[in-house]
């Protein structure tokens, strides 16, 4: 494994790179970094979570000189604000002891003439989202003529959000020759075409799809009814002695309802979405990370891109839309090696989205059984107690003291009322326990997959030889989308709408899952097929005694 001390990278970022813990590259950095170094353009497929931001982002460090002229450099576009915020941070991280390197944001919802301002400090990194760029562009207060490097990160999000003319545009105007490093998910037939227009012979690099997810990671599921979801939430925090919490919703209307669901508890929350102000967004963010809110309820468009450290529990309130998103959401929890905790509330209709999930990030999510209402209360309790206690030792004012004990003695001597009662009826007072106790505390629903015993499995696919493909097509379209090797796919028989192929039965999951989603805009159906029917010639045995007479 390559250590970073061991690339051939400035000193000053090196010293960056220690201070921040970092040791030994990722994958996608091992692979990258070199190649960028040389100036090569680059097409890399990474999910998230890989360390992309750092495989792009020393050698742009690295190629700025500490005596530089004050013109763009590099240029580094991104798909949301939020991750155009934390590229910019990661960078300056980077380069903490590199003097002399200016790094300019820009992205929208912000004042433009703030933004120009800025400009004129000028900047030899410039980290934006698509629109914005044009703008500063067609007012002429960004050149990007001479540029040396340009990253195109998260391509395929960028075009999910409807920026390529955007990125036509931007990319049509940069005409002196510089170096492209283009990132992706997930490559399509639009990224390639990106990839042939805009791409010096590109170096080709597939991050291999193994566990997404760390080790550090315990996740777990819960099956459950849909108006018990927030009881749920509020029990996991509870029994998790969570000090940050972040629950993942798909819609920004369940964001606010889980956000206000949650007050109405008692719980110090905000809600962060995208139809919140960018000024209110960095306020909420701020106070999170602050410590000042102890629950986060965001949706995946509004996080994407924060980079938190320290968050105790991960919930998906939501399975969510999009099988990448659920790496996303998890990786906010167990960062630099240390414990977290993830939960996934699923409907019972859900369940095969789920095991989509575990094949796609190559993990095993277990069950788990909702807390009981009796662990919620004894860990409440406890909080309590324990709050009095430092309450008492930190305020103890010898006037409110004596009126207490005034009013205590009084209710004690006078009015004859046992001290369990007051005592109890004050922990009842302050548990807040308006829980649903109709909730089924052991209705665990779990799921299997059948295990084949058989070693070679068969299938259909809905394609043939009106959709022009031959054997060898065939096989290039199920091994561009698997870990199937050619070799492993045996007994093709190709007719006019549909074929029939054979694999190793341990790559079933994975063939089916690859088809599950259109592919070119087409939906391929890929199942198990059936079994084939015993010609009669097989059936017959022993020559004419078989034979009707």
């Amino acid at each position: 494994m390559i250590t970073f001390n061991q690339l051939m990278i400035d000193n000053d970022l090196k010293k960056g790179i220690e201070k921040l813990g970092f040791d030994e590259l990722t994958e996608v950095q091992e692979k990258v970094i070199p190649l960028a170094l040389n100036h090569l353009d680059i097409m890399a497929q990474a999910p998230t979570g890989t360390g992309k931001t750092c495989a792009f982002g020393l050698p742009i460090l690295n190629n700025i000189s500490k005596i530089e002229s004050n013109e763009v450099k590099s240029l580094i576009l991104a798909p949301t604000r939020e991750l155009a915020i934390q590229i910019t941070e990661d960078l300056r991280d980077f380069c903490y002891f590199k003097e002399g390197i200016r790094i300019l944001t820009i992205y929208g919802g912000e004042a433009i003439d703030k933004q120009i301002h800025a400009l004129k400090k000028k900047p030899q990194i410039i980290v934006a989202t698509p629109g914005r760029l044009m703008d500063h562009m067609e007012r002429k207060t960004i050149r990007i003529y001479k540029i040396n490097i340009l990253v195109l990160d998260e391509a395929d999000e960028m075009l999910n959000m409807g920026f390529k003319e955007d990125i036509d545009f931007i990319l049509s105007h940069i005409e002196c020759k510089h170096q492209t490093m283009l990132f992706s998910a997930t490559f399509s037939k639009e990224i390639e075409k990106i990839g042939q227009t805009y791409l010096y012979h590109p170096e080709i690099i597939k991050i291999s799809n193994k566990c997404l997810t760390v080790d550090t990671i315990e996740q777990k599921y819960i099956i459950t009814e849909e108006n018990n979801k927030l009881e749920i939430c509020a029990r996991l925090i509870d029994t998790r002695n969570a000090s940050l919490v972040m629950i993942f919703c798909n819609t920004k209307k369940d964001v606010d309802e889980v956000t206000s669901g949650l007050m109405q508890r008692n719980y110090v929350v905000e809600g962060l979405h995208g139809d919140m102000k960018q000024m209110q967004r960095d306020r909420v963010m701020a106070r999170f990370k602050g410590g000042s809110i102890q629950v986060l309820v965001a949706s995946d468009v509004a996080a994407r891109g924060l980079d938190i450290d320290d968050v105790d529990l991960v919930i998906n309130y939501d399975i969510p839309q999009d099988d990448e998103y659920y790496v996303h959401r998890i990786g906010r929890t167990g960062r630099a090696k240390k414990q977290g905790f993830a939960v996934t509330l699923v409907a019972k209709n859900e369940r095969n989205r789920l095991r989509n999930i575990e094949i796609y990030a190559k993990t095993k999510i277990e069950p788990m059984k909702i807390p009981s209402l009796d662990e919620v209360m004894k860990v409440r309790m406890k909080r309590i107690i324990d709050n009095a206690i430092i309450q008492y030792e930190e305020h103890n004012d010898k006037k409110y003291s004596n009126n207490i004990k005034n009013v205590l003695y009084q209710k004690l001597i006078e009015e004859n009322i046992p001290i369990e009662n007051i005592t109890i009826g004050l922990m009842l007072s302050e548990l807040s326990l308006e829980q649903n106790l109709e909730i089924d505390e052991n209705n665990l629903y779990s799921f299997t997959v059948n295990t084949q015993k058989k070693k070679i499995t068969r299938l259909f696919i809905s394609v043939g030889t009106k959709d022009h493909l031959n054997k060898k097509q065939l096989i290039d379209l199920i091994t561009k989308r698997t870990n199937i090797k050619d070799d492993d796919i045996k007994q093709i028989e190709m007719h006019e709408s549909f074929s029939f192929f054979e694999i190793p039965t341990k790559y079933l999951e994975e063939c089916i899952y690859a088809f599950s989603k259109k592919i070119d805009g087409k939906k391929i159906i890929i199942e198990e097929a059936k079994q084939k029917p015993i010609k009669e010639s097989k059936k017959k045995r022993g020559g004419k005694n078989h034979k009707k007479r």
